[in-house]
């Protein structure tokens, strides 16, 4: 039996000027810092506790190591009035992907609709951070992207695609906003690395091991296995979430000149590169829609909040609490941690305070 996880809890302005002073460190410019530290707040005030701080001690061993441009000149290398290609010159995602979801928001306000695929760049936190930004702008807001292979196709036991996320987000008027923020594989990989800090299993239908067989061990994942597709196995429609990521892949891979499928380039520091070069860097894929192309945008928020009330009064299922709406869990944590701070484990706070040694920068 797993041992009872020890946590500690930080007020998310604390971490949020850790995080800002550790990127400084590492030569990223103030406004490039505030901005990065900002997604990856966002993610543990959210409840993603995978995409926070949990990654710090991973930007900045890839900034220490020269793998990523502190500083990158990020520019438009192709457009129409409602599109774009970025290439982010190898900046971190946490940067560029802000910068170019404004980008798309700027062009729907021009032209009613907004798309710009990005290349040469990495990670950028959680999809959810962008839409989300569309949402101040009474805007329907979409982001996407590819990532280093973990998922194996289905009928198959080989890591080709990344767990390639999907979100989207919808304004509403009075109710919390709709936000949608999904991997395409069974499960995000940072709910595996939380079980291996925990040591506890995993539920069956989320992985494979390394001899292509169903395992509930983190470790076995961990060690040359591979995560399924969203529905699992091809009886449970796993076919399905096969095809959502490799929508998502030739979005932002193929569509911008990024890295895709198994080429696309790992964020984690010990891996190889790709055996092929396809592309620069991983993709992302932002969009946005001006509600008023469509209908009046307080028309829409208006049955927004209509149709998020119908949901939320679906009868529910036995043994359960009832129906939520796509962005209720997440809305909850942001209440409650917002108030109360953010939890995070021991191995968390142990990576933090190692860089707090590093770099000199105070934690507690």
């Amino acid at each position: 039996m797993a041992e009872s996880v020890e946590t500690w809890t930080f007020a998310a302005e604390r971490l949020f000027e850790f995080a800002t002073r550790v990127f400084q460190h590492d030569g990223v410019p103030e406004a490039d810092a505030r901005q990065a530290a900002d997604v990856l707040i966002a993610s543990d005030l959210r409840g993603i506790d995978s995409h926070g701080v949990a990654r710090l001690h991973l930007y900045h061993q890839m900034l220490d190591l020269g793998r990523f441009n502190p500083r990158p000149r990020i520019s438009i290398v192709r457009e129409t009035p409602a599109t774009a290609t970025v290439d982010g010159d190898n900046g971190m995602g946490l940067v560029v992907g802000p910068r170019a979801n404004e980008i798309a928001m700027d062009k729907a306000e021009a032209a009613g609709a907004g798309w710009v695929a990005v290349r040469n760049t990495n990670h950028f936190g959680i999809a959810g951070y962008y839409p989300r930004q569309a949402l101040k702008r009474d805007m329907i807001g979409w982001a996407m992207t590819n990532a280093s292979k973990l998922m194996a196709p289905v009928w198959s036991s080989e890591r080709m695609l990344g767990t390639n996320p999907i979100a989207i987000a919808f304004p509403a008027k009075h109710e919390p906003p709709i936000v949608i923020d999904m991997a395409t594989s069974a499960v995000a990989y940072g709910k595996i690395e939380i079980a291996l800090r925990k040591g506890v299993p995993i539920p069956k239908g989320w992985a494979l091991d390394a001899d292509g067989a169903d395992t509930t061990d983190a470790e076995r994942v961990a060690n040359g296995g591979s995560l399924l597709p969203l529905g699992g196995d091809r009886d449970h429609g796993g076919h399905k979430g096969y095809c959502l990521a490799s929508m998502v892949d030739i979005l932002c891979g193929v569509l911008g000149g990024a890295g895709w499928g198994p080429f696309a380039p790992s964020f984690a520091v010990q891996q190889e590169p790709p055996v092929r070069a396809v592309g620069l860097g991983i993709g992302h894929f932002f969009g946005a829609l001006r509600i008023d192309g469509f209908i009046d945008p307080d028309e829409f928020k208006t049955q927004v909040d209509d149709w998020i009330r119908v949901f939320r009064s679906a009868e529910p299922a036995p043994g359960t609490a009832g129906p939520v709406v796509p962005g209720d869990p997440e809305h909850f944590y942001f209440e409650m941690r917002s108030e109360e701070g953010i939890p995070l484990v021991q191995a968390v706070v142990d990576d933090l305070r190692e860089l707090s040694r590093k770099t000199g920068v105070p934690l507690d």
